[in-house]
């Protein structure tokens, strides 16, 4: 019988942003798993924020066996150790965003898109707002809601 050891060493080096992506999971106590892989990439091949059915469709695509509940699994606890964001549009479905600089959203009230909008960092973030005294900064959940370029056109008030 083979070691464990063994086995692993046997298989190919993950490349630079794998082994970032494998830290962080490990940091947060879980395994570098090529489900939470292929869900990952599913999130960060576009800058779209998808909903965990988008993710579950691409990720499809790559691994055909993988189900909507490992999807959801996955994005929980990439989550939880900070390699994605869960993004709230009113009562939609969540989406979820892979930027892990410090930023905003904004929602197109007419199509429903959602962009990053940079924002400066934490300790920048205080200067916004005339925050109370001895009050700091450690997470920011900001959405600006308005009309997109593409649907300005067609709104009036635009």
């Amino acid at each position: 019988m083979k070691s464990r050891s063994s086995r692993s060493s046997r298989r190919p080096a993950p490349a630079a942003g794998a082994r970032e992506y494998g830290a962080t999971l490990a940091q947060g106590g879980f395994r570098f798993t090529s489900q939470r892989r292929v869900v990952f990439d599913a999130v960060t091949r576009s800058h779209d924020h998808p909903t965990a059915v988008d993710v579950f469709i691409r990720a499809k695509k790559a691994m055909p066996s993988i189900s909507l509940a490992t999807v959801y699994n996955c994005l929980e606890t990439m989550a939880q150790c900070g390699l994605v964001r869960q993004v709230h549009v009113d009562r939609e479905a969540s989406r979820f965003c892979a930027n892990r600089e410090a930023h905003a959203h904004f929602v197109c009230g007419d199509c429903g898109r959602v962009e990053d909008v940079p924002l400066p960092a934490r300790a920048g973030l205080a200067r916004l707002w005339s925050l109370p005294p001895g009050y700091a900064v450690t997470h920011s959940d900001i959405s600006l809601r308005g009309v997109c370029p593409a649907c300005a056109p067609k709104t009036p008030s635009a």
